[in-house]
């Protein structure tokens, strides 16, 4: 009920080697997350103006990083269905990716995959691995030891740090993602919040099947298995744990505790 697998059962556990002891309680993941993620970064931004919002818009393409200049169009489709496309005199960049003018890289501790999109007024700190074909939208605050997979959506003014994404998940608008871990293709509705910190400053407990497990964290904030959905302004409290498939209605706030899958919270 506690391990990774038990939450994160579609494709192959394998891929998840970087990020998970797979014998250990899914919320280490998060514990260990500053750490795993140096092991694995290989920052490819060298370069890149740093510290203040980009001065123009650069294409990262097979490892150069260069400026957009007259002979480049770039044409902005849906990164995540990999419709976001860059010419060079007319000859089609596979998997560049788009660092929009008014983005800010605030070090170089930085990895984004191909095909990405980074929209201006974004702001990006590292430690932080950015997946292939993902979307990393106007005004998000990314804030750190943070892993986002594939085909992602970071949205507007969504906030994250320390936080793992799986491929295909989606926090498209007014997010908050502390401390916390989205399975394959979960969907967070508008304003959905993971809080990741107990009012009384504690250590987060979870209960599951009626057994305390202390997390030994300050901070921990929802894992959601795959496939989870949550409405618009849902709010789950520190240590909320979702089983794969379960759904959050609107506006509601759940947790903490463990919820078996396919559980309907109301």
């Amino acid at each position: 009920m506690i391990h990774p697998h038990d939450f994160f059962p579609r494709g192959e556990l394998s891929s998840l080697e970087d990020l998970f002891e797979f014998h250990a309680p899914v919320w280490e993941a998060v514990a260990n997350l500053k750490e795993r993620l140096k092991a694995i970064l290989q920052p490819n931004l060298e370069g890149l103006p740093l510290k203040r919002p980009l001065p123009e818009t650069y294409i990262l393409f097979e490892g150069e990083l260069f400026p957009v200049r007259e002979d480049v169009t770039i044409f902005f489709g849906d990164a995540t269905k990999e419709k976001l496309l860059v010419e060079l005199s007319g000859r089609v960049l596979p998997g560049a990716s788009v660092l929009c003018a008014g983005a800010v890289f605030m070090d170089a501790e930085i990895e984004i995959g191909r095909g990405v999109l980074v929209e201006p007024g974004a702001l990006l700190k590292g430690p932080l691995f950015i997946g292939d074909f993902t979307e990393v939208r106007q005004g998000a605050y990314v804030r750190g030891n943070c892993y986002v997979g594939s085909r992602c959506v970071v949205g507007h003014t969504t906030e994250m740090k320390n936080t793992i994404m799986l491929d295909g998940a989606k926090a498209g608008h007014f997010a908050y993602l502390g401390d916390s871990i989205l399975g394959r293709e979960v969907n967070l509705g508008a304003g959905t919040k993971l809080a990741n910190l107990k009012l009384t400053r504690e250590t987060v407990r979870v209960r599951v099947e009626g057994e305390y497990y202390d997390t030994g964290l300050r901070k921990l904030g929802a894992i959601l298995g795959d496939g989870v959905q949550t409405g618009c302004n849902s709010v789950t409290n520190p240590g909320t744990l979702l089983g794969p498939e379960s759904l959050v209605l609107p506006n509601r706030t759940i947790g903490p505790g463990y919820f078996p899958p396919r559980s309907v919270l109301r």
